[in-house]
């Protein structure tokens, strides 16, 4: 419709093809902020603090794979522990249970950078 108004003169296949491409685009930029956005809940709801959690993901997101950000997910079983009682080590005993050592290592300098201002 849009492509419609700004281009009138366009056939029908093209306005179609025109509209697919800018849907994409969209679609495309839209995703761009979800992986970050999701990691960041995911750690939080791990017990992170969300000021933590949001700067951890910030910094990993671009460094693991989609697989490895969906094995994250499973470190939702801390959120019943009060926050203060969760300490860095117990949070990297849980990554280490992934069993990924990229995962480890992304997450442990990330935990580094934000959790304790490197």
């Amino acid at each position: 419709m849009i492509v419609s108004a700004v281009c009138p003169r366009l056939s029908a296949p093209l306005r179609r093809a025109a509209t697919m491409l800018a849907l994409g685009a969209a679609l495309l930029a839209s995703g761009c902020a979800g992986p970050e956005s999701q990691l960041s809940s995911a750690l939080a709801s791990a017990g992170l603090p969300p000021s933590v959690s949001t700067c951890m993901a910030r910094r990993m997101v671009d460094q693991l794979s989609i697989g490895q950000l969906l094995k994250l997910r499973s470190l939702g079983g801390l959120a019943d522990r009060p926050v203060a009682d969760l300490s860095a080590r117990e949070f990297l005993r849980r990554v280490r249970a992934l069993k990924d050592p990229e995962i480890l290592a992304v997450t442990g300098s990330a935990l580094a950078r934000c959790g304790l201002g490197v």
